[in-house]
Order: structure tokens, then C-alpha cells, then sequence
């Protein structure tokens, strides 16, 4: 048995474990549906398992599966760390920088964030301040923080405040991998409407449900709400119900170990933001814009 394997490769199966569907795999990896699927059979040969299994709706991961994702998932984040650690040039800019933050962003973007600051500006401190929303809101427009990353688009930031986006997050079906409708050709709201929804209850995030929900005259069937993203996950992978819920929160295994799948609705739906949010008017110290400078071209350290 031969275990040379590639990049490539290994590109194309985190596609089709995410997708479910060579077709979809192939037109986001820029590919024909040949040529993916002649990789993903010689890399099954190299490793002598069955990754994938068949079916008629598309593919899902095998036990072999399952245990290989996990492993090279983090062997690709190494390689994008490589990668940007290569590409970045350190600034000489020194100093310590404040930044507020719920613990919804630190939880997903905080180390992302201090990995990107230390490649770009090896001298420049972060000191995070983790504190409500509300609270954060009032720093910044009493001076007592100068820079912020809040969600933007749950809930606008105060009138004395003004922000960029940073970051945009789209939002997906997520269910077990087994479920209906992770083999359905089409995924439309009304489909959702018909399952148990595991609502999530954190940072503004409910507004945002009933507005689109509401734009299509539609309402979720609400099976069980929480304040926990780790208990919805949970109870998505052992399909006590589904949700929908942004890229950025998105990781494809519960606490318990257990294969979580997303895929795309019909509908469109408004995407997560986060911004830089800073006082209207304040000029911003050479550390804060810095920071600021960094947002703009910083992509997080994961895929979203």
C-alpha cells in the first residue's frame, strides 16, 4: 500500500465531506467532476480504506472517513498557518492596543486574531476586554475603550458609534449527516419549517431569525432554545433537530465527537457581520489604527 497523498487531494476531500455532493465539490474547487473523482478514488487506493460511500443523493464519510477528516483538517489549518507566516512582513509598530469583545467573537476570532497581530506587528500587545455588549457600547463612547469587535448586523451599534465590516459569515442548514435533508437536490425554508428547530439564544441572534423568518411569512417549529452553541451542536449530531446558524460558528464535530453536516437553503438568508466599531469623531491612536489596518486585510485563520 502506497500512502503518498496530496495537497490536492486532501482539498477535494474536506469539499465533498463538507458538500456531500462531487458535483458541488467540483464547481468550488474550480475542477471537473472527472478529475475530482479520479483524485478522491486514488487517494482511497493510497490509504487502502473506503472513504467515501455512495448513494444516490451523493457521498457520505465512513467510519475510515470520519477519523480522516478529523486529521487532516488540522493538518490543512497547519499549512494555511505556514502559508500566511511565510507571506506576512512584520511592522515595527510597538505598543498595546485595547480591544473590546463579547465572548461570542473572542470565542470563535481571538486566536486567529493574535496569531494574525503577532505576524504582522511583532511588537504590538492586544489586551482584551470580554464584556457585555451594552457595556462595550458604553466604553466606547466614554472613551474608555477605543476599538471594538461587536456583531453588526444582529443589532446596530449606538448612534455615537460608527464601524466597517470585517467579516461576513454566511448561514447554512446544519443537521446530521444523516438527515433527509442532506440528500434532498434542494433545501428550501419551507422544508426547515416542517423540522424541529434547536434555537439559539445568544447576542442578538433571535431578532435575526424572526426577521428572515418572517420576510417568507414563515415561522420555525422552535423544538428546544438555548444560550449554549455547544448544546445545540450536540443535539443537531445525535438529530434531535436542526438549525441555522452562521459559517463562523460552524465546527463539524460536537463535544461528543459526533459528525455535524450544513449545506446551503433555497432562501437567502442575511449573513453574520462583525465590525471594528469605534467612537464617531475619535481619532484613534497609532496602536488602535494599526489594529484597524489589520482588519481590513485579515482573514481569519480557519475556513468560514
Amino acid at each position: 500500500m502506497s500512502t503518498h497523498i496530496t495537497l490536492r487531494q486532501i482539498e477535494y476531500f474536506i469539499s465533498v465531506a463538507d458538500t456531500g455532493q462531487i458535483s458541488i465539490s467540483s464547481s468550488l474547487c474550480n475542477v471537473s467532476q472527472s478529475s475530482m473523482t479520479i483524485a478522491l478514488q486514488k487517494l482511497e487506493e493510497s490509504l487502502g480504506v473506503e472513504l467515501l460511500l455512495r448513494h444516490a443523493k451523493g457521498v457520505r464519510l465512513s467510519d475510515a472517513g470520519e477519523r480522516f477528516l478529523r486529521h487532516v483538517q488540522q493538518a490543512s489549518r497547519s499549512v494555511e498557518d505556514a502559508v500566511s507566516a511565510a507571506q506576512e512582513v512584520p511592522v515595527q509598530i510597538s505598543g498595546r492596543v485595547k480591544v473590546g469583545m463579547t465572548d461570542t467573537i473572542s470565542a470563535y476570532l481571538l486566536p486567529s486574531l493574535v496569531t494574525s497581530l503577532r505576524q504582522r506587528f511583532s511588537d504590538l500587545d492586544i489586551e482584551v476586554v470580554e464584556r457585555s455588549r451594552e457595556d462595550i457600547e458604553e466604553a466606547l463612547i466614554h472613551d474608555k475603550l477605543e476599538l471594538a469587535l461587536l456583531l453588526v448586523s444582529n443589532v446596530a451599534p449606538a448612534d455615537e458609534l460608527t464601524f466597517e465590516v470585517v467579516l461576513r459569515s454566511p448561514r447554512r442548514l446544519w443537521t446530521a449527516p444523516d438527515h433527509p435533508l442532506q440528500a434532498a437536490e434542494r433545501v428550501t425554508l419551507e422544508d426547515v419549517a416542517k423540522e424541529r428547530f434547536l434555537l439559539l439564544d445568544m447576542d442578538g441572534h433571535i431578532a435575526t431569525v424572526n426577521r428572515y423568518w418572517g420576510h417568507y411569512g414563515l415561522a420555525p417549529q422552535v423544538h428546544i432554545q438555548s444560550r449554549s452553541i455547544e448544546a445545540v451542536r450536540s443535539l443537531v449530531a445525535v438529530n434531535h433537530g436542526v438549525t441555522i446558524l452562521s459559517d463562523l460558528v460552524y465546527r463539524p464535530w460536537s463535544l461528543e465527537g459526533r459528525r455535524i453536516s450544513r449545506r446551503d437553503i433555497s432562501a437567502e438568508l442575511p449573513t453574520m457581520d462583525i465590525g471594528a466599531v469605534w467612537r464617531k469623531g475619535h481619532s484613534l491612536s497609532p496602536q488602535a489604527r494599526a489594529f484597524r489596518h489589520l482588519l481590513r486585510s485579515w482573514k481569519p485563520l480557519f475556513k468560514v
